[in-house]
């Protein structure tokens, strides 16, 4: 079959003049060529006659010519068309291709990109190639390719030089993660929603043809020759992690291949390693697989396991230190795995441990809101965990005598009966008073003791009884709201309560503000509002039993997406405060446990994540749009011009509350510079400042005054800059206007910024002493400061006392309470006082001092107490250190990932700093090296590290469980196996690895690495018979199936 004429003839592609040539582009060219010879079915000997000319005219490298064969046709994206194979004969021929050309644009046309994304795993290249053509299925002609290629490099002519070797290696791994992460994709995929079984027989059947083709290279001498060079490291490495997680995969399907491969790899690859050769500096995780072999083969002589008291107090304290941390599965889960499913020993440590912690507070004299905290937990949230591990109790235990046992140890001098607390000789004290009495009639209202076994406990008689509502029930709160908004006000109140019904109503406040915003009934969402944000101290009672992002996110979708202005609005006044309301109750819970916009659920692009990033700094005028010119101006005349007409509808329609809010740093810079230069009088401030104390406007001033905070700090702007400061805040804190309602929620407003704005102020005041005008505004805020943050930070003087402490500052500091907590834990007598510590001393030290300081600081002292005999106590003690949960360096919580990831905008997790137990890992990995210079603190170190992974441990779901959800699906008897391939599917999932991180740099090419190695021993086959010929597709013709190749192989 001939070609068209018009191609061929002298003055067409290949036989032009050469001005001709100048003004072609030669990739073009050869797509025009290679379209041609496709539409007219052109034999291959003719193809191959025309390959010198194509070749004189239109040089190209392989890797191009490569691609422009492989890549999808806009005319045909379904599948290779079979002419292609047999057109790449004539091509190795001349070689203009070659086995990493072939491997590279195979792979990036692959289906099996398209095969994982559909079930969520992504595409493995990066982000500009991820919209390219995707071949419809390509699995046939990887097949027949792959037993080509294998055929060539088992006859010595597929892998021409060491260059050739080295990038065959990279290639190849990326191969074997993509074949993971679609074989993962599939199992995922039990019901076949998003794949065909058919796509997946044909996956496989290509899969089983690059395993081949993997074998073959892994065992050519040329390959293995390449590899065994100094500069081949980390091509050695990379293949070893993608070899690790690419045999798990085909175990059961080729377990004699398998077997190979991993003898491969943990026999031919480490003994290309230099012996006796430490790990490079560079790349500290570079022999992964012999350090973990290290680390699991290192024996140390066992302590015997306790369970100190100070290890579960330890755990609560850092739950509960900032924002409440006590999330029931993560809890029950670490009680599990320290206490080995011993409930009678778990439920009396726990309820121990509690009034530990509580008792700690007091004494310490924490403050009002650290003690209303621990209270409210121990007397609301306690029994309704021990309700749940009452569930794990059988007769003989139970949980009346489990509490019994717990109160007869508790510190009468810190809980004192009801009768002491009338001795003159007592001390009294209200958050202490009555616990005792309280907690276990929260115990009786939960089932767990009868009422008449209370007087029992309490040893007198009491007169206090249950709440007379009985036992709350969160769904039938939730509709008695919604049916009524009045009663909202009254769950609110109870908040404050303690007799163990809070949790109830706190899980029905959260559900309930997810209902008013998805009903956008706005109005009664204000109410409640308005009524959290006055009272930070419920924002923590609510955080003992809710995640922030349950009610978080719902508020700042409606605060993105409501109030827009679509249609007349009516009143505008009614807007602002509703807005204002919603958003100020955001405003807190965000400032006050320093949330970002992960831990809300929102996107960088959203109102509340831009409003949280505005107040750093102001905007230049000629920044502005000409839309917030003119709102801004608007605003200002507003404000200030009394001839304006002041704050009318007709401003606040043609500017909706967000738009306005994103400017509010904006206007205040403005005002600020209009008043230093005295084109703003006195009265016109005042005025101006009248309109933004009335509640419609007033949460704006939280990111108003936290921009002029920030404005205090600069010292360039002394002068006249800070007096106007100054005086706009004289004229907000300390002058009375406005109604009942603005003052409190001007409360509101100064709980949220009060603390940075003392930093601020005190700032001014070291740089003018003299300067009467601060101190007063100080003053205002003293209340407000108690109550503004609760983020485990440490307070100024606090910092300053612990970095004092005699010999050593922090590092004698966490010495000192190691020693402490194993001191007490040796002798936890009645009536001894626990530990007296709080846990922002432990997160200041490991902030300042960074993990790894603060690890050693730890393990030396657990070495001392070990050699004083104290060994098992110190170990447990360390452990819980290094396991307690660090507020300040939390993951985003896993119901962002639902919010924020998106196949256009991918979720990307922050980077976290490392914490204690990536620290004792990485040092627990270098326990060989450690070993030779201090054995015993290598010991300390892996037997520490293999406790802290048993405590942190996360099992599986039970399987029984999982069926149980399978059930609830009505998938009636097809739940057994589903339930299994589901499992299947996890477990594939969890032996899959992430290669992301792989290095292998070629350099220039592999042209450049001739000088690694020679050619390839055609001798050595590794072991597999392919026949004879040098011709790298020699008998193997486009038809039939390639699977049929293997039938004459031998695989043993």
């Amino acid at each position: 079959m001939e070609m068209d004429v018009d191609m061929m003839s002298a003055e067409g592609a290949l036989g032009g003049h050469d001005q001709i040539q100048d003004h072609v582009n030669p990739r073009d060219e050869w797509a025009k060529f290679l379209n041609r010879c496709l539409s007219s079915r052109l034999d291959v000997d003719t193809f191959e006659s025309y390959i010198p000319m194509m070749h004189s005219r239109y040089p190209l490298p392989p890797a191009i010519i490569a691609d422009i064969f492989l890549k999808p046709q806009p005319s045909n994206p379904e599948s290779l068309d079979p002419r292609i194979p047999r057109y790449f004969q004539g091509l190795v021929k001349y070689k203009l291709i070659d086995t990493p050309s072939i491997l590279k644009a195979l792979y990036k046309y692959s289906t099996s990109h398209a095969q994982a994304s559909k079930a969520g795993n992504g595409s493995l290249e990066n982000s500009e190639d991820k919209a390219q053509l995707r071949w419809g299925n390509s699995y046939g002609a990887e097949e027949v390719i792959f037993y080509r290629l294998t055929k060539a490099v088992a006859m010595g002519s597929g892998i021409g030089s060491a260059g050739d070797a080295l990038q065959i290696c990279k290639l190849i791994a990326q191969w074997m993660t993509l074949f993971t992460s679609a074989s993962t994709a599939f199992a995922h995929d039990v019901m076949s929603q998003l794949h065909s079984p058919q796509s997946r027989d044909e996956m496989e059947a290509a899969r089983a043809a690059f395993v081949m083709l993997l074998l073959a290279i892994c065992e050519s001498q040329t390959f293995l020759n390449a590899l065994s060079r100094p500069f081949a490291k980390h091509a050695r490495r990379a293949l070893s992690e993608s070899l690790a997680s690419f045999i798990p995969s085909i175990l059961q399907s080729a377990s004699q291949i398998a077997s190979r491969l991993e003898l491969f790899r943990t026999e031919t690859l480490a003994s290309f390693e230099p012996a006796d050769k430490k790990k490079d500096v560079t790349h500290p995780g570079f022999d992964d697989i012999e350090s973990t072999m290290a680390l699991d083969n290192f024996v140390v002589p066992e302590l015997p396991n306790v369970t100190a008291r100070a290890g579960l107090y330890i755990y609560l304290n850092a739950s509960l230190v900032g924002r409440p941390l006590i999330d029931d599965a993560a809890l029950f889960n670490y009680l599990h795995n320290r206490y080995q499913g011993d409930i009678q020993a778990t439920t009396i440590d726990l309820i121990l441990t509690s009034f530990d912690v509580l008792a700690n507070a007091v004494f310490r004299n924490e403050g009002q809101q650290a003690s209303y905290l621990l209270r409210s937990y121990l007397i609301n949230k306690l029994p309704l965990l021990l309700a749940t591990l009452a569930t794990s109790m059988y007769p003989p235990l139970s949980a009346q005598f489990c509490i019994t046992e717990a109160l007869s140890l508790v510190d009468t001098n810190a809980f004192p009966t009801l009768s002491a607390m009338f001795d003159d000789t007592h001390n009294s004290n209200t958050f202490t008073d009555s616990v005792r009495q309280d907690f276990c009639f929260a115990c009786c209202l939960h089932g767990l003791i009868p009422e008449s076994s209370i007087e029992g406990l309490l040893g007198e008689i009491t007169y206090q009884t249950l709440p007379q509502a009985g036992r709350y029930v969160k769904e039938q709160l939730v509709e008695e709201c919604m049916g009524d908004p009045e009663r909202i006000q009254r769950f609110i109140g109870e908040l404050d309560n303690m007799d163990g019904n809070v949790g109830a109503v706190c899980q029905a406040l959260a559900e309930v503000i997810g209902r008013l915003c998805n009903n956008k009934e706005t109005m009664t969402l204000k109410l409640l509002c308005s009524q959290l944000a006055k009272k930070p101290l419920l924002l923590d009672v609510m955080l003992l039993f809710c995640k922030p992002i349950t009610m978080l996110h719902p508020l700042c979708e409606l605060l993105d997406n409501h109030w827009r202005y679509e249609e007349d609005q009516g009143e505008y006044q009614p807007v602002y405060e509703e807005f204002g309301s919603v958003l100020l109750l955001v405003l807190a819970f965000v400032h006050r446990y320093n949330l970002s916009t992960m831990d809300l659920g929102i996107r960088p692009d959203s109102f509340v994540a831009k409003l949280l990033s505005v107040h750093q700094l102001s905007r230049p005028l000629d920044e502005l749009t000409d839309r917030e010119n003119g709102h801004l101006d608007s605003w200002i005349r507003g404000l200030f011009d009394t001839e304006s007409g002041g704050l009318a509808d007709e401003l606040l329609s043609s500017c909706p509350p967000q738009d306005f809010y994103l400017l509010v740093p904006t206007l205040f810079h403005q005002i600020v510079l209009a008043y230093c230069t005295n084109h703003l009088d006195e009265e016109s401030l005042k005025t101006g400042v009248e309109y933004l104390v009335n509640t419609f406007l007033l949460p704006s001033l939280v990111p108003a005054i936290l921009y002029m905070s920030n404005l205090l700090w600069v010292e360039l702007s002394h002068g006249q800059e800070h007096k106007a400061v100054i005086r706009i805040l004289q004229l907000i804190l300390l002058t009375k206007q406005g109604s009942t309602e603005a003052q409190t929620m001007l409360s509101s407003v100064v709980n949220i910024i009060a603390i940075p704005l003392d930093y601020s102020l005190r700032s001014c005041q070291r740089w003018d002493p003299k300067n009467q005008a601060i101190e007063p505004l100080l003053k205002a805020m003293r209340e407000n400061i108690r109550l503004s943050r609760r983020t485990a930070s440490a307070a100024n003087n606090e910092l300053e006392a612990w970095c004092s402490t005699a010999n050593g500052g922090l590092t004698a500091l966490v010495r000192h309470l190691v020693q402490g907590f194993v001191s007490w834990s040796i002798h936890p007598g009645l009536n001894v006082m626990p530990t007296s510590y709080t846990h922002r001393q432990i997160l200041t030290a490991l902030r300042m001092l960074g993990a790894k300081r603060f690890l050693y600081i730890v393990l030396e002292e657990v070495k001392v107490q070990t050699e004083a005999g104290n060994g098992s106590i110190a170990h447990d003690v360390a452990t819980a250190l290094i396991c307690a949960p660090d507020v300040t360096n939390l993951p985003p919580p896993t119901e962002a990932v639902l919010y924020l990831d998106s196949p256009n905008r991918p979720y990307v997790p922050p980077q976290l700093r490392i914490s204690l137990p990536a620290a004792l890992k990485a040092e627990a990995e270098n326990c060989k090296i450690i070993q030779k210079s201090d054995p015993v603190m290598a010991e300390i170190i892996v037997r520490l590290y293999r406790k802290v992974e048993a405590q942190m441990l996360i099992p599986p779901p039970a399987e029984s469980m999982l069926q149980g959800e399978l059930a609830n699906l009505g998938l009636g008897e097809n739940a057994h196996a589903l339930g299994d391939a589901l499992a299947a599917a996890a477990q594939n999932e969890g032996l899959g690895a992430n290669d992301g991180g792989m290095n292998l740099d070629l350099g220039n090419g592999g042209n450049d690495m001739g000088h690694l190695g020679g050619p390839g021993d055609s001798g050595h086959h590794g072991g597999i018979d392919f026949g004879s010929g040098d011709d790298m597709f020699s008998g193997l013709g486009g038809g039939g199936s390639g699977a049929d190749l293997l039938d004459s192989w031998d695989l043993t």
